[in-house]
């Protein structure tokens, strides 16, 4: 669930799939690790630290700024 799958995801899937994946993510102990790794490595794929990819995109962009 914290990657897409192999096959076409209709936007209503993708959204379900990031939902459960970012509900185990609120009450993980290692989130922020998760996350800041991610984005260390510009990850572009999956769930990481309860962000997506655009959502990471966004928080690397205000950073830069």
């Amino acid at each position: 669930m914290f990657f897409p799958p192999p096959q076409f995801e209709r936007k209503e899937e993708k959204l379900e799939r990031e939902g459960r994946a970012k509900m185990i993510c609120a009450d993980c102990s290692v989130r922020q690790p998760c996350l800041d790794y991610a984005v260390s490595i510009r990850e572009p794929h999956g769930i990481w630290g309860g962000l997506n990819e655009s959502e990471r995109r966004q928080l690397l962009a205000s950073d830069l700024s």
